[in-house]
């Protein structure tokens, strides 16, 4: 039985399909002309359309990829009509870019605006909701940039690319905050047994309370706190 099975087995098709040894050497010249044409076209778009990826230019780079990656290995694919999709592909990003220079409009629909996330310590929650971040995905980000508190933030702003912006206050003016670190907001209190500062897990907003029942927050009316933290950052 295995020898029946090891002789329908086809070595050709597994490696190479339905194409012949011969087409390796047009996918090498395939390949080659598309990586350069992929270069000059990187070299057009500009270092931006590298670096900074925005909703827009990911699109473009999407739709390069596709253009570029397909006619390498698709015998069916020509090489001359990914070229013509490249070269228009360029056209139109040239011309909404210019586009955009122009009207600020244009820019914030394409593009969108960077967006507060956090202010004086304390998530801003209509801006937060309006973002699809998780608070964990969140809160990574942020302890990639060494904070353990977010009374250590007085601001922080998610960019058009994606990235979070964050503005420090002063160690000296270190408030109490939410703490971030892995396992922190695991175990929220309603009833207060130790008097001293909570924020709240939500908002993280936060005051001193007494012992007692938590009550609700002032600013998300959420009933969830978590023994904040004071420690200053190290830089």
């Amino acid at each position: 039985m295995l020898f029946i099975l090891i002789s329908a087995f086809s070595w050709k098709e597994l490696l190479l399909g339905n194409e012949d040894w011969p087409f390796l050497l047009e996918v090498i010249l395939r390949t080659l002309i598309m990586f350069f044409t992929i270069i000059i076209g990187l070299r057009i778009l500009g270092k931006r359309g590298v670096k900074q990826l925005s909703i827009f230019e990911l699109v473009v780079i999407i739709g390069l990829g596709s253009a570029a990656g397909d006619p390498m290995f698709y015998k069916e694919v020509g090489v001359v009509s990914s070229i013509i999709v490249f070269v228009i592909i360029i056209i139109l990003y040239s011309s909404v870019t210019f586009l955009i220079g122009k009207s600020k409009k244009i820019e914030n629909l394409l593009e969108g605006r960077p967006i507060c996330l956090i202010e004086n310590g304390e998530f801003a929650i209509d801006n937060f909701n309006k973002e699809n971040l998780g608070s964990d995905e969140f809160f990574a980000e942020l302890r990639l940039k060494g904070v353990s508190q977010l009374g250590q933030v007085e601001t922080a702003i998610e960019e058009n690319s994606g990235d979070i912006s964050v503005f420090f206050y002063e160690k000296e003016q270190t408030k109490y905050g939410l703490p971030i670190l892995p396992d922190s907001l695991q175990y929220p209190l309603k009833i207060i047994q130790e008097e001293g500062y909570y924020s709240c897990s939500f908002c993280g907003h936060t005051e001193e309370k007494i012992t007692g029942s938590a009550g609700h927050c002032k600013k998300c009316n959420k009933e969830e706190w978590i023994k904040a933290s004071n420690k200053k950052r190290i830089t």
